[in-house]
């Protein structure tokens, strides 16, 4: 079994890592690194470099922090010879990103940059359906509540916390993966709260090298119902993707093309693929999704919208 060291020991860590490996037969979850939070039964360490010298033979440390401090827990850990696994996104900018992977490559060490959405249960349907087919129209809708999403994280509102791109940076991960065809953001509307350094809404539009229209409107103030879907309308018919991919429609019908995916869960699938870098000292680095965040920064027409208060 491989030994993992999980660092920031959070919501999605709680919830979504720490399940994903001890129900692994390929992991042993050995430390954690957290100011506040530990796991029941599970070696805590409070600092990082104590963790690193303390136990030489966790071989993986997986990163859960925001991604501003992202970066130098990850060279670090690289140089001191320890593969890397990093929660999205895989940094707070792109340079930070080409500059682990260099490191990776440097010390022949496995990197890998998640995307847990795509591993949502009908993506791999999605995909395989879109290929051959023309597309005329792609919307992309997803609308959360910060507030039950990341209740009282500062750091969200704060310069590299990505605002309502923390989660529309799922729904970009899942267009760039199922889309035959590259696009890019051409224009876009950002809605900063008057007290606050990143957006909590957004709307975008992108060119496609056949001409569909291709938007998206991201909202980080959604009350009740969630909504995370993805409508393509094609010369073959339509295809939606509903609850962030975890259930597909076609032409209106509840539809199977394949069998499901063997594995269980987003995460566990992710676990699966980094056993496999980690054998092959392999880095699996995929910037598409950050570049259309930095793309849609870049072009943002930037609005100021009333306050928001936890």
């Amino acid at each position: 079994m491989i030994k993992v060291a999980l660092v920031g020991i959070g919501k999605i860590a709680i919830d979504q890592h720490a399940p994903a490996i001890t129900n692994s037969s390929e992991w042993e979850l050995s430390a954690t690194v957290s100011r506040r939070g530990k796991l029941p039964g599970i070696p805590a360490f409070s600092d990082f470099d104590t963790m690193l010298a303390s136990c030489p033979d966790i071989r993986v440390v997986s990163l859960c922090l925001p991604p501003v401090p992202r970066f130098a827990y990850a060279a670090k850990a690289l140089r001191l010879g320890r593969h890397v696994m990093l929660e999205k996104p895989p940094g707070s900018t792109l340079s930070e990103c080409h500059a682990l992977r260099a490191i990776a490559r440097t010390n022949r060490l496995a990197l890998y940059a998640t995307w847990h959405a795509r591993e949502a249960n009908k993506i791999a349907v999605a995909k395989a359906w879109l290929k051959n087919k023309r597309l005329h129209k792609i919307k992309v809708i997803w609308k959360e509540d910060v507030r039950r999403w990341h209740p009282d994280q500062q750091w969200v509102w704060e310069p590299g916390g990505l605002g309502v791109f923390d989660p529309g940076i799922n729904a970009l991960s899942i267009v760039t993966e199922i889309l035959p065809d590259s696009i890019y953001i051409t224009e876009s509307s950002l809605e900063f709260p008057a007290n606050r350094q990143t957006p909590i809404a957004a709307s975008l539009r992108f060119a496609h090298p056949h001409g569909a229209d291709a938007t998206m409107i991201l909202d980080w103030r959604q009350q009740g119902t969630q909504v995370w879907t993805i409508e393509a309308k094609t010369d073959q018919g339509k295809l939606l993707l509903l609850d962030g991919g975890a259930q597909i429609q076609i032409d209106g019908q509840d539809t199977i093309l394949t069998d499901d995916h063997p594995l269980s869960g987003e995460y566990a699938n992710l676990y699966t693929r980094m056993a496999q870098l980690v054998a092959d000292g392999g880095i699996d680095m995929d910037l598409e999704p950050m570049r259309h965040v930095a793309d849609a920064f870049t072009l943002g027409h930037r609005m100021t919208v009333d306050p928001f208060e936890w």
